[in-house]
Formats: structure tokens, C-alpha cells, sequence
């Protein structure tokens, strides 16, 4: 009975035990399951994380950031002198052997020419290994403000003004780029940390490592950048405030010329009136105008002159040293401008007037139209001259000022005088009456020339306070001369200087008329007669002789 029941119990223990062990080895299984679940989870969920930091590499590719270039070359610099130093080392170590094979020696050289290589890598990329930043971090260089002296320099100073917003703008905006990359930078920063956190395999530690140590470059960057745009936009709104300090000098300055010359104006301007008022002479108004609006000019360009050159003296010892060559250069400019003070202070030659000029073997005779500070300008009429010599009329003619001391002029108009001498001359046959022939032509000159004659003797009496005149008759001359064919009768009488060929032309139809209505008077003109003998009257007449009746 005892065994029975100690029968039983053993294999209640048995079966008990048996319960026990199967219950831990399916615990064991839901375990294992449980945890390989738990890894599938992981791996998706990092997944997912390198899904996520893909996106974000993508985003900061596309930005195509020069933040990012220059990390990746300085990253590059470091390699490049890391494995400079490597391959320095396995050279020197190369070269210490004494006994060194074949192969070691083929190594040797190609390690001599791969540190060159590598050394003029690194002198291209040269100081990216000290500082990944250093040209982006530097401000745009604030060069020294040029001084605003004159009205052009405003234009110059608006668009440095221009220039330094631009460069400061430029400067923000770098440093926006920078702080959106870091922003991507912190988001790819947590997504390391979350996968950290799950990855037991610390697959992505050293990545992780690397961007952390990017992003605390990054942050460092955008600190600096942030200071120095501080400094930077201090720095231009000191120089900004400079520029438009001194460009509203200028226009202060400006406007104040600018009333200056508007007196200088409205003074000059009454000047003109009152000329206009008092002067009625038109040509004498023309050349008082003349002077007054060259005077205003001068004037405006004195108050320039004075107010925009700081160093006047320094300027006189340059023009001083200048003068010779310009002189030279110049020389008929110069004495243009010389001849036309003689021309104006002396009073010489007006607007207005009719003078003639030999110029070149050729002589002008017109009416001064306008006188310049360089030349004269005249309109040839149809005179005695044209008609004998030049064949032509009605050219405007440009007599450069400096003619006054080189070449002939002549003025048949100067100062109150308008009238001028000319004369006709014919001949008459020796036995004709010649003191009826001069008296005829004295009385035709008389009747003709009778008003220019009065007009005459009232201008050389006003010239009398000026000049010295000692032969003042303005009645006609009559001369005779004896010629080879004849006698010749010369008429000169007083004739309007601007007219001289109407009048010409009347009293010499006149004179030809009372000398043909004369029986003792006959005019002499070059005649051909035929001489023929008794004993050739048969023969044809071929031998003349020329000769005057």
C-alpha cells in the first residue's frame, strides 16, 4: 500500500515537473518572438529615419548652397593633407631603409609624385582647412569714401550708396542661406539622435558623429555672420550718413549758385534793356549785346571756377607750366581771341560793317554779319571787285580774328562814315574839247553824287574829335591824263559804300550820253583802218594796222 501511494506521488512529481519545463520552454519561444518583432520595428522605423534623411539630403542638394560647397572643400582639404602626411611618412621611411627591393623603390617614386600632386592640391585649397568660412564670413571690403566736391561727384555718391546696399543685402542673405541650411541641418540632427536610440548596432554612429560635428561648424558660422552683420550695418550707416551728408552740402551748395547766377542773370537781362532802350543804332546794339552776354558767361564761369577749385593756386602753378605748350598748341586760338578784344575794345570792325579781306590771293568784300571770339563771319555782295576779279557773290566768308594783325583789311564803313570815293574814267580823242568834256562830268558827278556829298561833310566833321583830318573835300574831282591814244577824263565822287555799282553805272551812261551829244567831243575807242596804195588797189587788202581815231 505504501508503495502505491509513494508510486503515485513520484509520478504526480514527474508530470508536475514535465508541466513546468514545457511552460518556460513556450515562454522562451514568445520571448524570442516578441523581441524579433520588436527588431522588425526597429529596422522599419530606421528605415523610415533614413527615408526621412534622404528627403533632407535631397532638399540641401537642391539648394545647391555655396555654404555646402565650401564645407565639402574644406572636408576635402583635410583629406588631402591627411593623406599628404601619410604618404610623408612612408616616404621618409622609404628613404631611411638602407637596403630597399625593386618594388620599393617603384613605390618610392610613386609616392614622390603623388606628394607633388598632393602639395599643389593643397596650395589651391589653400587656408580651407583653418577655417571652412573664412571668405563667406568676411564682410564686402568698405573702401575709403571719396570726398563730394562737385555737382558730379552726387551721382557718384548715390550710386556708392547703391553699391554698399547691395553689398550688405548680399551679405543678409548669405546669412538667411545659412541659417535655413542649419535649420535642415537640426531636423537631419534629431533624426540621427532618434536612430541612435534604437540602433544597438550603431550602424549610424560615425555618420551621426559627422553631422553633429557639421551642424556645431554650421551654428558657429551663423553666430559669427550674425555679430558681424551687426558691425558690417553699423559700419554702412556711418558711411551712408558721410555720403548723404555731403551730397546735401552740394545741393545746398548748388542752390546757392544757382540763385547767383539767376541774379547774375536778371541783372545782365536789365542791363540789356536798358541798352536796348538807349542804344538805337542797330549795329551798335548788336555788338553792346555782343559784349554784355559774353561778359554775363565770364562772370558765371568765374563764380564756378571760384567755388568748385579748392586749390586755385596749385591750379595757376599747373596752367603756369602748361601755358608754354598750350601756347604753342593753341597759338591761333590765342590769337584769335586776342584779335577779338582788338576788334571789340578798339572798335575797329562792327557788325554791320562792309570791309574787304585778302585772303590767300583772293579779295572779299561783304558785310560783317556776326563777329564771334574766334572769327568773323561775312556775306559778299556784288561790288567792283566781284565783278572785275572775283566773277562771283553771295559766299559767306569765315575771317578768323587773328587777320587783324597779319593780313589787309579794309573798313569802307568804319565808325560814322558810310560813303566812299569811286570813280569812272573814259577817253576821248586828243582833238576833242577836253575842259568841256571835264566840265560835263564834273556837273553829271555834282547832280549824282550831291546827297552822299552832304552826308559826307556832317561824318568827317564828327570824325574830327577822333582823328586828325587835314584834306576834308567831298566835291567831286575831275583829273585828265594823257594816254597813248588819247585823253582821259577820271570822275571820283562820293557814293553810298553799300551801293557803289547802281551809282557807277548811272553817271557813266550819263557821261557817254552828254559826250555823244557833243559835236567837239569824241570818244575814243580802239578802231581798225585799211590803208590802200594806187598800185595795189588790184591786189587783195591783206596788210592792217590797228589805230585810234
Amino acid at each position: 500500500m505504501k508503495n502505491i501511494v509513494l508510486f503515485i506521488l513520484l509520478g504526480s512529481s514527474l508530470l508536475l515537473a514535465d508541466n513546468v519545463k514545457n511552460s518556460k520552454l513556450i515562454d522562451k519561444q514568445e520571448q524570442t518572438r516578441i523581441e524579433l518583432e520588436q527588431e522588425d520595428l526597429k529596422k522599419e522605423k530606421i528605415a523610415q529615419y533614413v527615408a526621412e534623411l534622404k528627403k533632407l539630403e535631397e532638399k540641401i542638394a537642391n539648394k545647391d548652397s555655396v555654404w555646402m560647397k565650401s564645407y565639402a572643400s574644406y572636408l576635402t582639404s583635410l583629406d588631402v593633407r591627411e593623406s599628404l602626411e601619410k604618404i610623408t611618412k612612408r616616404i621618409n621611411y622609404l628613404k631611411k631603409k638602407r637596403k630597399k627591393s625593386l618594388t620599393e623603390n617603384d613605390e618610392l617614386n610613386a609616392l614622390i609624385s603623388r606628394e607633388k600632386i598632393l602639395t599643389s592640391q593643397i596650395e589651391k585649397l589653400k587656408k580651407k582647412d583653418s577655417s571652412p568660412f573664412s571668405n563667406l564670413l568676411t564682410p564686402p571690403n568698405i573702401d575709403e569714401i571719396p570726398a563730394i566736391t562737385n555737382p558730379f561727384d552726387i551721382f557718384t555718391g548715390i550710386s556708392l550708396v547703391k553699391t554698399l546696399n547691395e553689398s550688405y543685402n548680399d551679405y543678409i542673405l548669405k546669412k538667411d542661406e545659412l541659417a535655413s541650411l542649419i535649420s535642415l541641418l537640426r531636423a537631419e540632427g534629431r533624426i540621427y539622435k532618434e536612430i541612435e536610440a534604437i540602433d544597438t548596432d550603431s550602424i549610424y554612429k560615425e555618420e551621426a558623429q559627422s553631422k553633429a560635428k557639421q551642424l556645431e561648424r554650421f551654428e558657429t558660422a551663423l553666430d559669427t555672420i550674425s555679430v558681424t552683420a551687426d558691425v558690417y550695418q553699423k559700419r554702412l550707416e556711418i558711411s551712408k550718413t558721410n555720403i548723404n551728408k555731403d551730397v546735401n552740402n552740394q545741393i545746398v551748395k548748388i542752390a546757392k549758385i544757382g540763385v547767383i547766377v539767376a541774379i547774375v542773370f536778371v541783372i545782365f537781362f536789365l542791363l540789356k534793356l536798358v541798352v536796348k532802350k538807349y542804344i538805337t543804332d542797330h549795329e551798335r546794339f548788336y555788338m553792346a549785346n555782343k559784349i554784355i552776354t559774353f561778359m554775363n558767361f565770364t562772370l558765371i564761369i568765374i563764380i564756378l571756377f571760384f567755388n568748385y577749385i579748392e586749390n586755385v593756386s596749385y591750379l595757376v602753378t599747373i596752367l603756369g607750366f602748361a601755358s608754354a605748350g598750350i601756347a604753342i598748341a593753341m597759338k591761333d586760338w590765342f590769337m584769335s581771341i586776342l584779335g577779338w578784344l582788338v576788334i571789340v575794345i578798339g572798335g575797329s570792325i562792327h557788325v554791320g560793317d562792309r570791309i574787304r579781306v585778302d585772303m590767300d590771293g583772293m579779295k572779299y568784300v561783304g558785310d560783317v554779319m556776326d563777329i564771334s571770339l574766334l572769327r568773323m563771319t561775312i556775306l559778299e555782295d556784288i561790288t567792283l571787285t566781284s565783278v572785275l576779279e572775283n566773277r562771283r557773290a553771295g559766299r559767306i566768308v569765315f575771317v578768323p580774328n587773328n587777320y587783324v594783325f597779319t593780313r589787309m583789311i579794309a573798313n569802307y564803313t568804319h565808325s560814322t562814315l558810310k560813303t566812299v570815293w569811286d570813280g569812272v574814267h573814259i577817253t576821248i580823242t586828243y582833238d576833242s574839247n577836253h575842259k568841256k568834256a571835264m566840265h560835263l562830268a564834273k556837273e553829271i558827278t555834282k547832280k549824282y553824287s550831291k546827297g552822299y556829298t552832304d552826308i559826307t561833310r556832317k561824318q568827317l566833321n564828327k570824325l574830327r574829335n577822333q582823328y586828325s583830318l587835314k584834306n576834308t573835300n567831298v566835291e567831286p574831282r575831275i583829273f585828265s591824263f594823257i594816254e597813248s591814244n588819247g585823253i582821259s577824263i577820271d570822275a571820283w565822287y562820293l557814293t553810298n559804300a553799300y551801293a557803289t555799282l547802281t551809282l557807277r553805272s548811272i553817271i557813266s551812261t550819263e557821261i557817254v550820253d552828254a559826250f555823244m551829244a557833243e559835236d567837239d567831243i569824241t570818244i575814243a575807242y580802239p578802231t581798225q583802218m585799211l590803208h590802200m596804195e594806187e598800185s595795189a588797189k588790184k591786189k587783195p587788202p591783206f596788210a592792217t594796222n590797228d589805230e585810234v581815231v
